[in-house]
């Protein structure tokens, strides 16, 4: 892959990476709520899958581009994304407010989001070689 190919990749994903983060502000609030012999059990579903994506997309686009930067510019592009939605608006509105669900997504989220971004890329090792005539 070319170098300008590779940087419009990267632009394309910053882009989704601020889209999925715009998706994950609204979905990481989803729960299932189950009673049962008078205890009440809350299961935050919505924080878990998207932070397993969150590690899918940011490791994927560093294998599938094959560089750290890929997976980076996901990641930064999730992370203005979630900062955005996190701060009030003029009307006063909040996407992410400041319970502790929302404070294990943003901060697993940038753990794990920055740990998926800079680990290195499994090279194959098989190495090339020349024909010999």
């Amino acid at each position: 892959m070319s170098l300008g190919a590779r940087i419009a990749s990267c632009l394309g994903l910053l882009l989704g990476g601020f889209a999925f983060g715009v998706v994950g502000a609204f979905m990481q609030a989803y729960r299932a709520t189950f009673v049962w012999n008078d205890s009440t059990v809350v299961i935050p579903w919505g924080v878990v899958v998207t932070l397993i994506f969150l590690l899918i997309f940011v490791r994927g686009a560093a294998w599938l581009i094959r560089t750290r930067w890929a997976g980076a510019s996901f990641f930064v592009g999730w992370i203005v994304a979630t900062l955005v939605m996190a701060v009030e608006s003029s009307s006063g509105d909040l996407a992410l407010s400041g319970g502790g669900r929302q404070m294990v997504y943003l901060f697993a989220g940038a753990v794990i989001g920055a740990a998926s971004a800079t680990f290195p890329l499994r090279e194959s090792r098989i190495q090339p070689t020349a024909d010999v005539r």
